[in-house]
């Protein structure tokens, strides 16, 4: 008889966790208010329904842009308290810019800063739970990695850095016979004749089998293997977890039975989807041209200080189905910056002007484009286009990498928002299992993910 499992949070289930109790604790902290102080700002009553609804509607989706809901982030104290000053502080400004919905101002503007202090206060001290309980080693996932030696040391890399309470335990080498010697620093091999003791003494809570031939896999790891699937323990393959929590395509495991890896979104042929999202790229890109032209004077003038040159240029990029077309773009380089030949762009690249790093970095260089949206080039969202040159040589290189022009390619994208700047082969792989991920899942729900983070990427200065 197997050990009791213990009790372990999935990634879905935490921000779901933090999302729920973050809105509980937001409204206990409102009704406490109007308990014990003369506090008339915002009465807990349903006659203000609509006004108690748009704070939760704000604080949801302010939290998001702020990062309040990154796992990574939500783990330490420091950047929590950090992120939650940052969205009580937009929360409560947008609030009152909208007196329509919410309540209108109180005579006693000491009202607004005793909501201020309190929606912080009772949102970290919950936090605080979060991060001293949940986080701790009681609650992680504790893993069995049962595969082959050669996969062993990449998977690992990629899955600690990636949720902080999934932990690989130990591992078991399914091949036949093997004479090397294996060593991970903090990652002891347990005997396969010992298999089920080891789920039993370790209190393993999940299998992860990371063998490319099943055929490999040695008799008796096999049938142990059988024997805990029969008693219902939780038993996943190494590709399924590295999508789920990596949230990219593993392309670098897919071989010859690639087809099982790309059962793409339905909403690459969904009629709907595509109606709404060209709706959406329509508005959205009718509004970015406007905000355009509001900040063209101050773009001009500082293109004329620190950037001289022409302030917009033209450049091919490959589109859907491989389709050549121009993008147009803000200058952000000095004047015949490739005279020598193209070339990638490199972190800190002496090609890029003063004012083309501000550009490049709040994504303002990227305005001119809602034009190639609004002629149907591109999309709001989807993969970055790239130019043929370089698509040529990644294509020869990179397996799988054309299949990212079978949608329009976007003007941000889940690679954009989920790793640096591309300025390699190896990051461009990287980039392509975003890509992939995103084609795989795509749907409004994603949609809306890379548009939140997005918006941190603009807030945070993250562009590049």
């Amino acid at each position: 008889m197997l050990a009791k499992k213990n009790i372990h949070f999935e990634v879905s289930e935490r921000k779901i966790l933090l999302r729920i109790l973050d809105l509980v604790m937001l409204y206990l902290g409102v009704y406490g208010l109007s308990l014990y102080v003369k506090f008339e700002y915002i009465e807990f009553s349903a006659a203000n329904t609509v006004a108690l609804v748009l704070l939760g509607v704000y604080y949801i989706i302010f939290a998001s842009i702020f990062e309040l809901y990154d796992l990574q982030k939500a783990s330490r104290l420091d950047t929590t308290f950090k992120n939650l000053v940052i969205t009580v502080s937009t929360v409560v400004l947008f609030y009152l810019l909208t007196p329509v919905l919410s309540p209108y101002l109180p005579e006693e503007r000491i009202q607004i800063f005793y909501l201020y202090i309190t929606l912080i206060g009772v949102v970290l001290s919950w936090r605080l739970l979060y991060i001293y309980l949940i986080e701790t080693p009681r609650f992680y996932k504790r893993v069995l990695l049962v595969g082959e030696i050669s996969n062993i040391d990449g998977l690992i890399k990629a899955l600690n850095t990636t949720d902080p309470n999934y932990k690989i335990v130990g591992f078991i080498n399914s091949e036949k016979s093997s004479d090397e010697s294996v060593k991970f620093k903090g990652l002891p091999e347990f005997e396969a004749s010992d298999f089920l003791g080891t789920i039993e003494t370790e209190k393993i809570s999940e299998i992860l089998v990371a063998s490319f031939d099943s055929e490999a896999i040695m008799a008796e790891v096999y049938h142990d293997l059988m024997v805990l699937l029969e008693r219902g323990f939780k038993i996943r393959d190494y590709t399924q977890v590295y999508e789920e929590l990596l949230q990219k395509v593993p392309i670098q495991f897919v071989g010859k039975d690639f087809y099982k890896y790309f059962p793409f979104s339905r909403s690459n042929e969904n009629k709907l989807y595509i109606f709404f999202q060209r709706t959406f790229d329509i508005l959205f890109s009718i509004i970015g041209l406007v905000i355009g032209m509001v900040l063209i004077p101050f773009i001009l003038l500082g293109n004329v200080l620190g950037n001289r040159g022409p302030l917009f240029y033209r450049q091919e990029r490959v589109g859907k189905n491989s389709k050549p077309f121009n993008i147009l773009k803000l200058r952000s380089m000095v004047v015949d910056a490739e005279a020598q030949g193209a070339k990638w762009a490199q972190k800190n690249d002496t090609r890029i002007t003063k004012f083309g790093m501000f550009l490049r970095r709040s994504r303002m260089d990227e305005i001119p484009q809602f034009y190639n949206v609004l002629k149907g080039d591109m999309s709001i969202i989807g993969p970055r286009p790239e130019r043929p040159f370089f698509v040529s040589e990644l294509a020869r290189i990179i397996p799988f990498y054309e299949t990212r022009h079978i949608i329009k390619p976007g003007l941000t994208g889940w690679a954009q928002v989920s790793t640096r700047y591309g300025a390699s082969v190896e990051d461009s792989l990287t980039k392509l299992q975003y890509d992939l991920y995103y084609i795989k899942h795509r749907s409004v729900f994603l949609d809306f993910s890379i548009f939140i983070k997005t918006l941190s990427t603009i807030v945070y200065y993250r562009g590049q």
